[in-house]
């Protein structure tokens, strides 16, 4: 079974989550599409745990695939 691909997220309202999540950073998303349907998205966070995150608070981060790769080995 194939790999569902991790997405990349910016946070761009961190409001009541200073502690955990940095405005205007980019952020890995683990695929959970139950939490999707609900309007969540499972982020890891700055703990390096993933968590579910209301996903206004985020948009999707297009970046070209040499970027991607280098924010994906980073994370």
């Amino acid at each position: 079974m194939a790999r569902a691909a991790k997405r990349l997220f910016i946070c761009l309202d961190n409001a009541g989550y200073e502690v955990c999540l940095e405005r205007v950073k980019i952020y890995v998303a683990l695929p959970d599409a139950k939490a999707e349907r609900m309007g969540f998205l499972r982020i890891v966070d700055e703990s390096g745990e993933d968590y579910l995150y209301p996903s206004q608070r985020f948009v999707a981060a297009e970046l070209p695939v040499s970027t991607r790769r280098a924010v994906l080995q980073a994370a």
